[in-house]
């Protein structure tokens, strides 16, 4: 018998000068990048907290705090093969990821085929079962303002006989 599992992820970071914007592994050309203690991949942290959180193991914040300088400048990447290996520990696979980044700025759907090929190399997932999907505020708050990205995930793992 198969046992599934849903989780949710939200995760918001403001832009700051002089950084890379990451998001999904993939670098997006853009003036400002985000802010976070590590490489701020608003998406690959929503994502992480999504399969935590649907294995009932707590949040990003949980495992990697902000107040460890292990995890300074790390890559979100390195830290979802993490969680990924917690899930694999209790036997959850990820089935299929979905997430929406919010941003006024800059446009993300030119790149969302190279964040599915990262995101799916990473979490042993075909491209196909990572769903991505932009949008903007609508000029509506902080990230009407371009003062932020933030990203919203939804997971799907499985454990058991199929």
């Amino acid at each position: 018998m198969t046992e599934s599992r849903v989780g949710m992820g939200i995760d918001f970071h403001r832009f700051a000068a002089g950084r890379a914007l990451v998001i999904g592994g993939v670098i997006i050309p853009h003036t400002r990048g985000l802010l976070g203690h590590s490489d701020a991949d608003v998406l690959t942290h929503a994502i992480c907290d999504a399969l935590l959180g649907a294995a009932g193991l707590g949040d990003i914040g949980t495992h990697f705090p902000d107040t460890d300088e292990r995890y300074r400048g790390i890559s979100s990447l390195t830290l979802l093969e993490e969680v990924l290996s917690l899930l694999e520990r209790d036997g959850w696979i990820p089935v299929n990821i979905d997430a929406t980044l919010i941003a006024q700025e800059p446009k993300l759907t030119p790149h969302f085929s190279a964040m599915k090929e990262s995101l799916g190399k990473t979490l042993h997932l075909l491209p196909e079962s990572i769903g991505l999907k932009a949008t903007t505020s609508e000029g509506m708050g902080a990230i009407g303002r371009a003062e932020g990205i933030s990203a919203f995930c939804v997971a799907l793992i499985n454990r058991g006989v199929q």
